[in-house]
């Protein structure tokens, strides 16, 4: 395992240079959290950092206002940066604070850390460009500011748009517990509304006449459990009831709505589940004599490895280091460690297969092969990946056992030692970009790869032609 090295490369010192008014972004986005395709704010504050910096602006890309691009230099290879800003709904918290404590009640928060995501990607594409323009050198660098990972796809949209045409590498990241370049583990996975329509009536006068649609929802959910027992060990159905037909027991409900996400290990398993799950939909309509209406909400791929491009992060991980932590950083992840169960932390190190030890963060890098027990999940960079070359690194930003999509999580996502994961994670982007931009080879090689793992197949959007992102309009005033 790598320990810290001295910060001699190049591009680090351009993104020491500007890492203040980065961790700015990265804090003032944390401070107004918004969800998928409602990312205003957050947009318009990456969209002004893209202006200070002098990069060509795209807006509205792929049609979607919370979309941007930025670009920088001139011919040469196009490297992607990819950042991410949405929040998730209800886990606002007090930052900075080992207990849970909302903000707004039932209100959002950064409970993934897409705050950081954004503002380290946008700082790694600015110290490239910087580096290009000082030294006259070729090659362009784009940031994509990316909304909507949390369920909303809109890297896939973006790519059936043709934004990622010209691209010819993808780098991105995310905040996590070690540091390492990720493993590229991730489920297709398909959001669909089944939304029951029956007849209503009087629940105790005349409930003869009428045909239940939360019923029909219910018997659903009793049939993909069901269900659930015939499928791959690595698929996995969640569903959550959007529309209960009303807070009156004494009326029949005539409408119900409920979402499924169906996820399994590529599209071909993805799309092999799918017609199984609404099958139990129809069965649940023709016991209860409905009828349903299914529409897909979302769809990503699952993401593709890439070996070339994998090297060479772990290569700029072994020249960085890990990054840094005080003794302060440890003693707060230690107080958030505290919050957590004994299987929160030997979770988090049976999935890197190495033994747990007694530290609440991780400053040094895992190898390449350290692989361990697989805890799998979905992103639209998976979209990215079949289209073009893509790598990932995952660095540590939070306490070591601390599960995703948790107040703790929105807690750490604005102390210090999430300000020195940030910075850390635009170095290792940054490094990465410049591995591809000074190797011709390198390229060839991440396209080689990327083609054999593909089969030479042109990309395919899982998400049907007629479904369009839910576009929101930003709040007057």
């Amino acid at each position: 395992m790598s320990s810290p090295t001295p910060n001699t490369d190049p591009i680090w010192s351009y993104v020491e240079a500007k890492r203040e008014p980065f961790q700015g972004l990265s804090d003032r986005v944390w401070a107004t959290p918004e969800i998928a395709y409602t990312e205003h704010k957050s947009t318009a504050e990456h969209l002004a950092m893209l202006k200070a910096e002098g990069f060509r602006i795209t807006e509205n890309v792929a049609g979607i206002p919370t979309a941007i691009m930025g670009e920088a230099g001139d011919e040469g290879p196009v490297i992607a940066i990819l950042g991410e800003y949405d929040a998730l709904p209800g886990l606002s918290q007090v930052g900075g604070l080992a207990e849970p404590k909302p903000l707004e009640n039932g209100g959002h928060g950064h409970g993934c850390g897409h705050n950081m995501l954004g503002s380290a990607a946008l700082l790694a594409a600015t110290a490239v460009k910087d580096l290009l323009a000082e030294h006259g050198l070729k090659g362009r660098v784009r940031y994509y500011g990316c909304p909507a990972e949390e369920g909303g796809a809109a890297k896939g949209f973006m790519v059936r748009a043709g934004a990622f045409d010209d691209v010819d590498v993808a780098i991105s990241w995310h905040p996590a517990a070690f540091n390492r370049v990720d493993d590229a583990l991730s489920l297709a996975n398909m959001r669909i509304d089944f939304t029951f329509h029956g007849r209503a009536s009087h629940a105790s006068a005349s409930p003869h006449l009428g045909r239940s649609a939360l019923d029909a929802v219910e018997l659903m959910s009793v049939g993909v459990q069901y269900l659930r027992e015939h499928i791959p060990q690595d698929s996995r159905i969640h569903h959550a009831i959007l529309d209960t037909g009303g807070v009156a027991p004494n009326v029949v409900q005539a409408r119900a709505k409920v979402r499924y996400a169906i996820r399994a290990r590529d599209l071909v398993a993805l799309n092999a589940l799918v017609p199984r799950v609404k099958a139990v939909a129809e069965g649940a309509a023709m016991m209860t004599e409905t009828k349903v209406e299914m529409q897909v909400v979302s769809a990503v791929s699952n993401l593709l490895y890439n070996t070339p491009l994998s090297n060479a992060m772990q290569r700029v991980f072994d020249r960085v280091g890990g990054p840094g932590f005080d003794k302060a950083d440890h003693e707060f992840a230690a107080k958030i460690q505290a919050t957590l169960g004994p299987e929160d932390i030997a979770s988090a190190y049976r999935k890197v297969g190495i033994e747990p030890r007694p530290e609440p963060l991780c400053d040094y890098v895992l190898p390449i092969d350290q692989r361990g027990e697989p805890m799998i999940g979905s992103t639209d960079v998976g979209d990215v990946s079949w289209k073009v070359p893509t790598v990932q690194a995952r660095i540590a930003t939070h306490a070591i056992g601390t599960p995703g999509h948790s107040w703790q999580i929105t807690s750490q996502g604005i102390v210090p030692a999430a300000h020195k994961g940030m910075v850390h994670a635009a170095k290792v982007m940054a490094g990465t970009a410049m591995e591809a931009l000074r190797s011709p080879d390198l390229i060839a090689a991440a396209k080689a790869d990327h083609k054999k793992r593909t089969g030479g197949r042109p990309y395919q959007c899982p998400i049907p032609d007629d479904v369009s992102p839910p576009i929101t309009q930003p709040p007057k005033g």
